[in-house]
């Protein structure tokens, strides 16, 4: 799916895409590098890269990591204007709870949770300085739709996200920083792929037999379908775009209907 971007929307703007060399990150980089912006994003290993992006190699599930990129980005870019942070994901087995060790925990955590606290600490601060900024965190539905066979640490991780968003957004707004999340539900990635043979690798059965498990456990999707990666970016776009300039301290569901509830 192709996005139609205006090409100076974010004309000048200096943005930041946390995890951005795949799926929905890739998307996200490519939706405001359509629209004018400078972008900088990072990931462990850099490959099949965007011409005109900078990219840093780092694992954001650490300190050090988080540190080398908002180094890279104050040094190169001279400063941030736009951070969207969409790192995040989950790698720990399907089994329940009694399956997640204190190691799956950690990664959750450090992935889905403090990557994002890590970067918002060392870059909103030059943010305040201007008086002007823009904070995305992607979020999930799993953070009051958890399925509890595979997802609940990252469900956990994603649901902490979404209160510190929140909490966040009231300290930053009189300070002229917004902050919103998006908060999708399935997305067509290769991540969604990798869960679903991850979910048949532990259960048997086939591709379809695991993909059919996760909508079964979602109660399904209205639409028939989950969101392409470029729908996402361009909700995580509008929101930091200044004719969203009046949108602080909320969250957008983006998730074909799944969540059925007011």
């Amino acid at each position: 799916m192709t996005i139609k971007a205006d090409p100076t929307e974010f004309a000048g703007k200096r943005v930041l895409v946390s995890g951005g060399t795949k799926g929905l990150g890739r998307a996200t980089v490519e939706r405001f590098l359509a629209g004018g912006a400078r972008v900088i994003t990072a990931a462990r290993a850099i490959r099949d890269p965007i011409a005109g992006v900078d990219y840093v190699q780092a694992n954001l599930t650490t300190p050090e990591g988080g540190e080398t990129l908002a180094k890279a980005a104050l040094g190169r870019l001279g400063g941030i204007d736009i951070l969207a942070h969409v790192v995040g994901g989950s790698a720990s087995p399907a089994g329940g709870f009694v399956a997640l060790t204190d190691e799956h925990w950690l990664a959750e955590l450090n992935l889905n949770l403090l990557a994002t606290v890590r970067l918002d600490r060392l870059l909103i601060p030059q943010m305040l300085e201007r008086g002007a900024g823009v904070v995305v965190h992607v979020t999930s539905i799993q953070s009051v739709l958890p399925l509890p066979e595979s997802t609940t640490g990252y469900a956990a991780a994603k649901a902490a996200l979404r209160t510190y968003s929140k909490s966040i957004s009231k300290e930053l707004g009189p300070k002229g920083v917004r902050v919103n999340a998006v908060s999708p539900g399935w997305i067509m990635t290769e991540a969604a792929g990798d869960f679903v043979r991850m979910l048949q690798a532990a259960n048997g059965g086939t591709i379809e037999d695991a993909r059919q498990s996760v909508l079964d456990a979602l109660g399904g999707i209205s639409i028939g379908r989950g969101a392409e990666p470029e729908e996402v970016a361009d909700l995580i776009a509008y929101l930091a775009a200044d004719r969203a300039a009046a949108i602080h301290g909320a969250e957008f569901v983006i998730d074909g209907g799944t969540i059925r509830t007011v």
